[in-house]
């Protein structure tokens, strides 16, 4: 895809801003992280040229002057939500960021379960961490929220939450997802700081929406389209706009929030705010780092069909309700795109007639898939008994990339007929053709004798990145495989199996 952002500029700007910003408070600042703080696949998908992992870039920069506080909603935990594109759940993936931060050598300070009641599955998740020497601390919800400021800063309301002990000047606060209660535990730190005596200030760590592009940009588009399960949307910001005069674009949350807020930060430091619109709270240099708008639209147009596809899937499958469809047609429609506009799609419903044409379908249900490669060829597979649609589809394209005509085959048979062997006569599964999973591991074993199966093996990691379409929702394995590869799927919305359960 073409790069239209410029990720050092933004990385120099961010930086420098955020740091303008401490100076502006009493050596405390909560900076409250929006989106996500490491694998940031939306914003490099829809700004390409941005790094999905330069917040960790910034990080390490300022991690001698930084705590990290990272938090996570006790209802997310009980209901299992899941992080799409690793396809694990939050408290998974709570964890799986305390890793990561370590392998930046950066210490998660403490977690934070908001609004916790007890909840059985979130009350494992803590003992889970405790027993693990990870400092774990629990906020209720805070008592009378949002009309009763008086109740809320008080040691009725963010008093009865334990202050969480912090060393540095720069305290970022994050979590997965939305409604993680970021804001309400930077609050809440605030107030125990003001009773000590320390003048702390908040301010918000933004990417999207950006706030100085247009309001009907795909890019701002791509991020209604991306929290259209939330009902989230896009505004002019009517504070900025009367305070300053100028144009800035923000969303319902902040704003609905804003005077609630601009309140509680007056109450809790004695003086006037000096945030005078939810625009002013945030940091975020982004829109001043986009090089190419052309890039950028057409890039965002396609993240926001990608979302529509998903939307449809995660609907049958019983995640989302068909408001969120509607939604995410409507915001398709708006930039004038339809699903037929991402590249793959077509060919790989022409790969699926073609299996169902030739009878050679798994199950008696015929898959295709398609794949763009980076030079913009199209690449196709379909399912038949020996292999998913995934799994020809890789194999296929790796040997496009090698320049290995079609005829000549990568997997050893031996290895093949003992997978088999495994699945069916041991293991006693039902289906035995090959997932992805299973195709990439008979490909290295293959690889040990068949220099050629090695050579195919090599263009694997030219996958990454590279637009994926399948007629079916991916099994496990096949989705696992995709991951893995680092390529952007979408699904048409119907099952692979008449089974109705796929381990």
């Amino acid at each position: 895809m073409k790069i239209g952002f410029d990720n050092e500029k933004y990385l120099k700007e961010q930086t420098s801003a955020i740091l303008e910003r401490m100076r502006k408070f009493d050596n405390k600042l909560y900076l409250e992280f929006g989106g996500k703080i490491i694998y940031d696949y939306h914003a490099s998908r829809v700004l390409p040229g941005f790094h999905p992992n330069v917040k960790m870039e910034l990080l390490k920069t300022l991690k001698d002057r930084a705590d990290i506080i990272l938090c996570i909603y006790a209802g997310d935990i009980e209901r299992r939500k899941v992080r799409a594109d690793f396809g694990i759940t939050y408290d998974v993936d709570a964890m799986k960021l305390i890793d990561d931060l370590r392998d930046w050598n950066i210490e998660v300070t403490a977690i934070v379960i908001t609004r916790y009641e007890n909840q059985p599955t979130a009350k494992i998740f803590k003992n889970k961490l405790e027993r693990r020497n990870i400092k774990v601390y629990t906020h209720a919800f805070t008592k009378g929220y949002p009309t009763n400021i008086d109740t809320i800063v008080s040691d009725e309301g963010y008093g009865a939450n334990e202050y969480i002990e912090t060393s540095k000047p720069l305290v970022i606060v994050t979590g997965p997802g939305p409604g993680s209660g970021k804001l309400a535990t930077c609050l809440s730190q605030m107030y125990h700081e003001n009773k000590h005596g320390i003048k702390a200030g908040y301010a918000k760590f933004e990417t999207f929406p950006i706030w100085n592009i247009p309001l009907k940009h795909p890019v701002n588009k791509a991020y209604e389209s991306a929290t259209a399960d939330l009902k989230d949307f896009n505004l002019i910001d009517p504070f900025h706009l009367e305070t300053y005069r100028k144009t800035a674009i923000n969303y319902n949350r902040d704003v609905e929030i804003f005077p609630v807020l601009r309140r509680i930060l007056e109450k809790i430091t004695g003086e006037a705010a000096m945030y005078q619109s939810p625009t002013d709270m945030g940091v975020n240099r982004a829109g001043f780092s986009i090089f190419d708008d052309e890039a950028i639209k057409e890039a965002a147009k396609q993240e926001i069909i990608r979302r529509y596809f998903r939307y449809k899937c995660e609907f049958i499958m019983g995640f989302v309700d068909k408001e969120t469809i509607y939604r995410a047609e409507l915001l398709m429609n708006e930039i004038g795109a339809k699903p037929e506009d991402r590249k793959t799609v077509i060919p790989a419903r022409l790969a699926s007639k073609e299996a169902e044409e030739t009878g050679k379908g798994h199950s008696g249900i015929f898959c295709g898939s398609a794949i763009e490669l980076r030079d913009g060829s199209i690449i196709v597979g379909k399912n038949f008994p020996l292999m998913h649609s995934a799994s020809s589809l890789v194999l296929n394209a790796i040997k496009k990339l090698a320049g290995i005509p079609d005829e000549i085959h990568l997997l050893s048979p031996k290895v093949i007929e003992s997978i088999f062997n495994l699945e069916k006569n041991i293991l006693n599964e039902k289906a035995v053709s090959l997932d992805l999973e299973e195709t990439m591991i008979a490909l290295s074993i293959s690889a040990t004798t068949n220099p050629t199966a090695q050579f195919a093996m090599e263009k694997l990691k030219e996958l990454r990145g590279c637009e994926v379409h399948t007629t079916h929702i991916p099994t496990p394995g096949d989705e696992a495989g995709l991951r893995r590869l680092g390529i952007n799927l979408t699904s048409d919305p119907n099952f692979s199996t008449n089974s109705l359960f796929m381990s």
